[in-house]
């Protein structure tokens, strides 16, 4: 599952962070488990998931000694709601600031 598509206009790391983060929305992920899934060094990691924790996209607690990072329930998409993929053209038109 990914983020919201109000949620996607952010830079790739974050963007693949948050979709992660929505795939195990339940139970969380550590920074390691993040790091497996996004594929990126610890410094773009954690200068990705510091801009989500600033814009409140994020959430991170503590259980059994293990920091989990959650999203926020705004980001994470309503299952009912049916989802409008982006066509190629409003891609490109997302592309080009006329």
């Amino acid at each position: 599952m990914k983020a919201k598509r109000e949620y996607r206009d952010r830079g790739e790391v974050e963007v693949a962070v948050l979709d992660a983060l929505v795939d195990r929305s339940e139970e969380g992920m550590t920074v390691f488990e993040l790091r497996s899934h996004v594929e990126v060094g610890i410094d773009e990691l954690e200068t990705a998931l510091a801009n989500l924790k600033e814009d409140d996209l994020i959430t991170a607690t503590e259980r059994d000694h293990r920091t989990l990072i959650k999203p926020d329930d705004r980001v994470i998409p309503d299952p009912d709601e049916e989802v409008e993929e982006p066509s190629f053209v409003d891609k490109i038109i997302d592309r080009l600031t006329l």
